[in-house]
């Protein structure tokens, strides 16, 4: 499978060849949800916390006597029954949301949700994106260009909320802050990139392409693969 790589000017420089293993899977939309919705839960905050009726002050004395009253009985104002009592049933803080992601789901997800952006045309790779000093000017140039380096690209320069995903082969502290001043896109490095990242975006950007794939493919969902 090849692919085209631009430079900053939006030009076709050469060819790079895609792994099938990554950007050639079908589509598998339970995978993705189920990774989807335990990586969310994950990072869930824990805020809501109601008081039982151990936790609320004072009932500790019967309101009134069991029998004679016509009331109904009672053994305590803190009841749930009573307003100012406890909450039955009420969100805990120490409710734990955590779930276990296996790995190789994990990865294959990504990879599944990768090569569904490929065949939409909304992977655009970059032969290098770089930058002397940090100018936001010069990255609007940069998105510019390849908006126009493709029909499928158009909407990059237009679209106002999360618009793409940049991911840089290394840390550069240049790029993160050209790109600082878009509110619709995001930097971050290939070995960061999720699922989430990938699905909250229309386009991905992924700089320096025989590097990214060098990681892709050195995850452990390859390893130990046997051949026949």
């Amino acid at each position: 499978m090849q692919s085209a790589v631009y430079n900053t000017t939006g030009k076709e420089v050469r060819q790079v060849t895609l792994p099938d293993e990554v950007f050639g899977l079908h589509w598998n939309g339970d995978l993705v949800s189920q990774v989807v919705h335990s990586m969310t839960s994950n990072a869930r905050d824990v805020i809501a916390h109601t008081k039982d009726r151990g936790d609320v002050s004072g009932g500790g004395k019967k309101p009134w006597k069991q029998k004679g009253t016509g009331r109904a009985r009672h053994g305590s104002s803190r009841s749930p029954l009573w307003v100012g009592g406890g909450v039955a049933h009420g969100p805990r803080n120490e409710k734990n949301y955590n779930r276990k992601i296996n790995k190789k789901m994990k990865a294959k997800a990504l990879y599944t949700v990768l090569s569904k952006k490929l065949s939409d045309g909304e992977i655009i790779f970059v032969d290098a994106l770089t930058f002397n000093t940090p100018k936001t000017k010069d990255a609007k140039a940069v998105v510019e260009a390849l908006s126009g380096a493709h029909e499928a690209y158009k909407a990059l320069a237009t679209r106002r909320k999360n618009a793409a995903v940049i991911a840089i082969s290394d840390k550069n502290e240049a790029t993160e802050k050209s790109f600082a001043n878009f509110s619709n896109m995001d930097v971050l490095e290939v070995r960061n990139m999720n699922v989430l990242d990938v699905l909250n975006s229309k386009y991905i950007i992924i700089e320096n392409p025989d590097k990214a794939l060098e990681f892709f493919m050195s995850k452990k969902l390859f390893k130990n693969k046997t051949t026949a």
